[in-house]
């Protein structure tokens, strides 16, 4: 039998959601590599307030993300998606006006709060058929990467001009243009439904948290996004006060090894696929996370070694990053798939809570490099863990609990 088509209308549907949860992504990752620097000027800042600051939102989206999606059940997929958009707003104008830090971590944990992601996976399922499902998740996925990397390079390049307060203003702009896209183009559902495969259901969670293979991988997605977190509250500092980039030129770092990185990982990506090699490639993308971290630690100083060591970093982390969910929707039963998408959201934003945390009380108590020797050791205790992983099935079934 022929394989079925997406539909014009579900083209619309997953684009246009794809959009919205993209346009949010790039507000909240574009002050990424700004962030450490730019904060360092305001009263009140501390280390640790800096790594708060920088984790907070994750905190906030893990809290509110489940809830939203279940009141979106009763209210409508719409009003949720811009309940969400108009609180991610309202934080990055606070975030944009605040002269001290205790303000910025108010924006920052209202950006979180606006925690539409789940909601947005709701919407996107109620407007496709079961057979285009799968498809536009994957396609709603690769758009979310793809944002992250866009964001990575045009923060650092838009604010020589605009400053970092200009770029949460930009965030608060791209709000708006998302309500506009969720009222004039995302068509309104006639029936919105519970999803087994995109929305979590409370009852099996004792079920999917007893599933060995997928606690390895909610690990793994925990310490990936902690290790993420904590090191951008070193890198930019380290580049800039020890490596002699200025931070107005740090784009002109991210941007080739960003792209370098890309397409490394999509070539290791369809090797492994091909090959039905995950597990060995999934091991040396963490060998690849802990040996950057390692080199950090050590050759701070150094800005070509530095340029090395971020190539290693972000091809581990787009690799892995593209590894994991694709790992969890590939174990998980059918049955219980929403629940343990659910489950590994909570990780990976309670991840960037902690790396926030931790990074910015290392880095006040120990100093600055130290941050990347935590990161090594939380690699390497995530490679002990990852080792015992069992290599993927490549039936069409995914195993049952």
């Amino acid at each position: 039998m022929a394989l079925q088509k997406m539909s014009l209308s579900e083209k619309r549907s997953v684009i246009s959601l794809a959009s919205i949860m993209s346009l949010r992504m790039l507000g909240l990752f574009m002050v990424i590599p700004l962030f450490a620097l730019y904060v360092t000027h305001l009263s009140g800042t501390t280390p640790l307030l800096v790594g708060l600051t920088m984790g907070i939102y994750g905190l906030t989206q893990a809290i509110f993300q489940i809830p939203l999606g279940a009141l979106s059940d009763h209210f409508g997929r719409k009003r949720i998606i811009a309940l969400g958009l108009l609180i991610f707003m309202l934080g990055s104008v606070i975030a944009a006006l605040a002269n001290s830090i205790g303000v910025i971590l108010l924006g920052r944990a209202l950006q979180g709060a606006g925690a539409v992601g789940s909601t947005i996976m709701a919407l996107i399922a109620d407007l496709t058929s079961e057979e285009q499902r799968t498809k536009a998740m994957a396609m709603t996925g690769m758009t979310i990467g793809m944002s992250f990397s866009i964001a990575m390079v045009l923060g650092p390049m838009l604010a020589p001009w605009i400053q970092v307060s200009g770029i949460f203003w930009l965030a608060a702009v791209l709000s708006i243009i998302s309500l506009i896209i969720l009222f004039t183009v995302v068509p309104t559902p006639t029936l919105s439904t519970w999803h087994r495969e995109a929305e979590p259901d409370l009852h099996q969670l004792p079920n999917i948290l007893k599933h060995s293979e997928l606690a390895r991988f909610n690990i793994g997605i925990f310490c990936l996004h902690a290790i993420f977190t904590a090191s951008f509250i070193a890198i930019p500092i380290s580049l800039q006060n020890m490596a002699g980039l200025k931070s107005d030129h740090q784009w002109a770092l991210y941007l080739p090894t960003l792209l370098l990185a890309f397409c490394i990982s999509i070539v290791c990506i369809v090797m492994a696929e091909k090959k039905h090699r995950i597990k060995p490639f999934f091991i040396a993308a963490v060998v690849l996370l802990a040996a950057a971290e390692i080199s950090l630690w050590i050759f701070a100083n150094n800005l070509l070694i530095s340029a090395l060591n971020l190539l290693l970093f972000f091809t581990a982390f787009s690799l892995l990053e593209a590894f994991l969910p694709s790992l969890v929707s590939k174990t998980a039963p059918p049955a219980r798939k929403g629940t343990a998408l659910g489950i590994y959201s909570f990780s990976q934003f309670f991840g960037i809570f902690v790396g926030g945390a931790v990074g910015g009380w290392l880095y006040g108590t120990f100093g600055l490099t130290d941050v990347h020797l935590f990161c090594a050791i939380l690699a390497i205790i995530w490679l002990a863990i990852a080792f015992t992983m069992k290599n993927p099935q490549y039936s069409l079934q995914p195993s049952s609990v």
